[in-house]
């Protein structure tokens, strides 16, 4: 499974590996987040970081939660359990020097989109990876919401987020952006990090 992952990512920049995350922990995670969004715990992502973060509704409007690996649940440490074995076998192969994980749950309520951007900032260039694992059971293509990734010289590619699909792609080099959706739309969004 893995050795698909890295040959993409090695030939084209990005990959898609439906069925990354099994059916079961798509679930509890899926619960996860709807827990955390009926309990007030989801904040509106911003743009930037630092002092220079801005929340702009007109050009993204999900609600996040970052994962704390020491505050995690059971079916968080799992999720982090399978992406630890990925950034092992990513590292041995393609020497990224992959050294962390930061992740999100994202919920995006219908209607709700991010504009085209890049996931690296311009003071802060640890983010080398990123890794997208989708928590939508039964999505269909007119549901929309695809991730849209805009490859150099190349045309765009539309990735259905569909639930235990994994969309992976370099951070610094690849814009995307996420098509609104009809339904709410949920996913883990990471970035594994150099030092």
């Amino acid at each position: 499974m893995t050795a698909w992952i890295i040959d993409n990512l090695a030939g084209q920049g990005w990959a898609v590996m439906p069925d990354f995350l099994p059916p079961t922990l798509v679930n509890q995670l899926s619960l996860e987040i709807e827990t955390l969004h009926l309990s007030g715990k989801l904040v509106a992502a911003g743009t930037g970081q630092g002092q220079g973060r801005e929340i702009r509704k007109e050009i993204r409007g999900d609600g996040i939660c970052w994962i704390d690996a020491s505050h995690a649940t059971a079916a968080q440490l799992d999720y982090l359990c399978i992406m630890e074995s990925l950034r092992l076998d990513i590292n041995r192969q393609l020497q990224l020097g992959l050294f962390d994980l930061e992740a999100h749950f994202a919920r995006y309520p219908a209607g709700a989109f991010y504009k085209k951007h890049l996931d690296t900032f311009h003071s802060d260039t640890r983010r080398t990876l990123s890794v997208i694992c989708y928590l939508n059971e039964d999505w269909r293509a007119e549901d929309g919401g695809q991730l849209r990734l805009y490859p150099d010289n190349q045309p765009a590619v539309d990735i259905l987020p569909e639930g235990g699909t994994l969309a992976c792609f370099i951070s610094s080099i690849m814009p995307h952006e996420v098509l609104p959706a009809t339904r709410t739309r949920l996913s883990l969004t990471g970035w594994f990090r150099q030092r």
